[in-house]
């Protein structure tokens, strides 16, 4: 191929041929020259400094001695077997040792010549030594004192070093692509950004972070590209919200009328936070605007998010609209129903509850009411999806725990209508704040950060393993009060045998302990009928059991007030979003409630970190933040599958600066020109054109 260039499929790349592009394609999805060049190495060997043998310590990644090989010999019998050589400059000795190639290196190692050796020190004896150590015959006549650079590490595959794609090998692509595409690279950024933050020029942030010549040189060349990366991202995600605000028009909300009023004066059980009262005046805000409105709401469990969506409701009514909230399971749907239901009393509005159990005559009912307008508020799982439920004029949907929901599901909701209702997204998982501006960038979000008054505080308690005994006294003692008490074992799915066993013996134990006719258990698995799961768990929210032991998650948002403990068993091996999540199955009601967390003697120091942050807090984003900082972005919240964080270069949880000045920087550019129609802003709408697929509010998973 004559012309080389970044789209340039990778096996026409020299040394590469098809086998080869064939396991970078599979292994690390690399299709182009571009591909390759964008898969950046996540570490640094350090040649442009050298240290004296007085200098090394063991907490040394790797160092660079300049020396001569004094001695070599071979010591050990066959398996221990090895070559020891001695290596010494102005400052001291120090011994090398090879365990394999032994008769090879005996003859090409030169005694009484210099070398400039590279490897990790480590301490054997009280002696620094090095094993392995990579070595270069010093030559005095060259200009340049070995490899003084910062050599590049990549991440490879079993499969790519069988063909002899190890880092070294990818090294060599990498240079190899570089020479070929170079002088063709093209600056992706306009002129007065690169010259405002001082950035790198692209081609030579390409070359230096494959290739950097110093720290200085590297340093230089992350800001360049994790600032763009960043930038695209936020390019993208608010040009899309801008069209959305164009495109869609929204319907208008203008009055707040009756029954807003009268379930805001008469029904309202507790004054609502100043964070519930923030919320709703922003919905109201944006339901008057003319513009579709698209508001993620996150609370921590027991903030009140369901008055809030109950409240903006009733505003569509009032307006002359229908609503709809849409729930994950046929529990969670029922229990919103119930909870409205109890909310509204029966004159306010006409709610009903369609799910896959709603029987063939109440379904009729409710497609009639729907369709003549009779019928205000419908709430429901994806039975409220189906082609044949029709609304009237269906201008305001509620979707609680939206990642829960695929995108084509969120979709045909919002084609119920010729203009489509107004959107707002719950969730009870809190996000932080970095993730949620990359995630839900082109969304407007809200945050509810208060709980309701009268609440108390969950207390969270860490007991190991020999302390059961105590554990068990504390429930008997909670259930003489006439409170209830789940128990739940973690379910992993490489193995859900050893998990039932442990499920098993825990629950011979249990019932050891809390015999039959005086207490009664419930247990809830995966592995049963989904209609002998929701019985139990009807049993327990009815009050018939006082034990309710699961493997499974227990629902979010499912309320049983009169449960007061929740013991989660091998705590260690839940992530922290998940631990916070099941804790808030607890702490519904006026009492006090617990949170026992249970685990063996031995902790990582990250499932330390995690029950010391439980035990610490419950605040939500706080653990969020605590959550996204051990575990990375992509594993939280169902990130991996929206495709927003496939991000190469730069890290939510280290560049939160770097993505606030980006996305500022954007608003800014919109603000002064909204269309990029300015001949500085070209390449952003060349960008733009070329990656039009954004992401697009109702594209988030």
């Amino acid at each position: 191929m004559a012309d080389i260039s970044l789209i340039t499929p990778i096996e026409y790349l020299k040394g590469v041929g098809p086998q080869k592009a064939d396991v970078l394609k599979k292994e690390l999805q690399i299709f182009t020259i571009g591909d390759l060049l964008q898969y950046y190495p996540f570490r640094y060997i350090d040649r442009t400094k050298f240290y004296k043998i007085r200098q090394l310590h063991p907490d040394l990644v790797g160092a660079q001695v300049l020396g001569r090989l004094v001695q070599l010999q071979e010591a050990g019998e066959k398996k221990s077997k090895r070559l020891v050589g001695l290596f010494r400059d102005e400052t001291g000795t120090m011994e090398l040792v090879w365990f394999q190639s032994i008769s090879w290196l005996k003859k090409s190692l030169k005694v009484g010549a210099a070398y400039i050796i590279y490897g990790k020190p480590s301490l054997f004896n009280g002696q620094i030594s090095m094993s392995h150590p990579e070595m270069e015959l010093f030559n005095p006549q060259e200009k340049k004192l070995g490899n003084l650079t910062m050599q590049p590490v990549y991440s490879s595959t079993e499969k790519l070093k069988k063909f002899n794609l190890d880092t070294k090998g990818i090294q060599r692509l990498q240079q190899t692509a570089l020479e070929s595409v170079y002088s063709s690279l093209q600056e992706t950024l306009p002129a007065y950004l690169v010259e405002k933050y001082n950035l790198m020029p692209y081609p030579k942030a390409m070359l230096s972070i494959h290739f950097p010549q110093n720290t200085e040189e590297l340093n230089g060349a992350l800001k360049r590209l994790k600032f763009e990366e960043l930038f695209f991202i936020q390019l993208k995600l608010l040009r899309n919200k801008q069209l959305n605000t164009q495109k869609f028009k929204g319907h208008r909300f203008d009055k707040v009328g009756e029954k807003f009023n009268t379930f805001y004066q008469t029904r309202l059980p507790f004054p609502l936070t100043n964070a519930q009262k923030r919320v709703i005046k922003e919905i109201r805000h944006d339901t008057n605007t003319g513009a579709q409105m698209n508001r993620l709401v996150q609370g921590d469990v027991g903030s009140g998010k369901t008055v809030v969506a109950l409240m903006s409701m009733l505003l569509a009514v009032d307006n002359g609209y229908q609503a709809c909230m849409m729930a994950p399971t046929e529990i969670l749907a029922t229990q919103h129903y119930n909870g409205l239901k109890e909310l509204l009393g029966n004159d306010i509005c006409n709610i009903k509850l369609l799910t896959g159990s709603t029987s063939a005559k109440e379904r009729r009912i409710i497609h009639q009411e729907l369709e003549d307008g009779t019928l205000d508020i419908l709430i429901g799982t994806h039975a409220l999806i189906e082609d044949k439920v029709k609304f009237k004029n269906i201008g305001f949907v509620v979707i609680d725990e939206q990642h829960r929901f695929g995108v084509e599901q969120r979709a045909k909701l919002w084609r119920k209508n010729s203009i489509p209702p107004h959107m707002l997204v719950m969730t009870a998982t809190p996000i932080p704040r970095t993730l949620a501006m990359t995630l839900y960038g082109d969304l407007d979000i809200s945050v509810i950060d208060e709980l309701p008054a009268g609440r108390k505080p969950i207390k969270t308690i860490h007991f190991s393993e020999n302390q059961r005994l105590r554990v068990f006294g504390f429930m008997r003692q909670e259930i003489a009060k006439g409170r209830q008490v789940y128990i739940v074992y973690p379910l992993i799915k490489e193995s859900e045998k050893m998990d039932l066993l442990y499920l098993e013996a825990g629950l011979e134990n249990l019932q050891r302990e809390f015999p039959l006719p005086q207490y009664k258990i419930s247990i809830v698995h995966g592995k049963m009928p989904v209609k002998d799961k929701d019985f139990e768990m009807q049993r327990f929210v009815k009050g018939e059991t006082q034990i309710m032991v699961a493997t499974t998650v227990i629902e979010v948002g499912v309320n049983v007030p009169n449960a007061t403990v929740m013991i989660i068993e091998n705590a260690e091996r839940f992530g922290l979003s998940q631990l916070h999540q099941l804790r808030g199955r607890v702490g519904r009601g006026a009492e006090q409630s617990y949170c026992i967390l249970m685990s063996g003697d031995k902790l990582s120091k990250e499932g330390r970190t995690r029950i010391e942050t439980m035990v610490r807090t419950n605040d939500g984003f706080e653990i969020a933040e605590v959550d996204l900082a051990l575990r990375g972005p992509g594993d939280i919240s169902g990130t991996q599958q929206s495709g927003v964080l496939n991000m190469k270069i730069a890290d939510l949880t280290q560049d939160q600066n770097i993505l606030h000045e980006a996305r500022n920087t954007v608003i800014d550019i919109f603000k002064k020109d909204p269309t990029l129609s300015l001949p500085e802003n070209r390449l952003l709408l060349n960008y733009l054109n070329q990656h039009n697929s954004g992401i697009s509010w109702d594209k988030i998973s």
